[in-house]
């Protein structure tokens, strides 16, 4: 929202939208501490269940660090801890993928629609931005 605001209004009036913003009462809050100690909780159950090695589960406690907040992702770091989380959970997913049951002909056609609205949606937002920022 914040983005869309500097093309309506302008930065200014952005960045104080922003920054007010902070100081509303929101319920999640409070748990943001809880939130993080369960990126910890989750990498050590992980790895003491040995569903992933060393690395992995300490790759995935990196999401730890990752700020919590509205501009969450735009910090120098973020990119390296969202790293941290694919190197812990890729190699997972292709082992799901191999190992498990293959997929069933209604999780294949939901798969195949949910891909082609997306792709919909690219393109319509390159072909009419204007409408997109509406």
């Amino acid at each position: 929202m914040a983005f869309q605001l500097v093309n309506v209004q302008s930065l200014e009036l952005a960045a104080k939208a922003v920054s007010d913003s902070y100081q509303a009462f929101h319920i999640i809050r409070y748990f943001n501490g809880m939130m993080m100690f369960g990126w910890l909780l989750l990498a050590i159950g992980a790895y003491r269940s040995g569903l992933m090695g060393l690395i992995r589960s300490a790759a995935l406690a990196t999401m730890f660090f990752l700020p919590l907040g509205t501009l969450k992702g735009t910090r120098f770091e973020s990119p390296f801890l969202i790293l941290g989380l694919c190197i812990a959970l890729v190699p997972l997913g292709i082992q799901v993928l191999r190992e498990g049951p293959p997929p069933s002909r209604k999780a294949i056609i939901w798969t195949i629609a949910l891909v082609l609205v997306q792709i919909i949606f690219i393109v319509l937002s390159i072909l009419f931005p204007e409408f997109m920022r509406r």
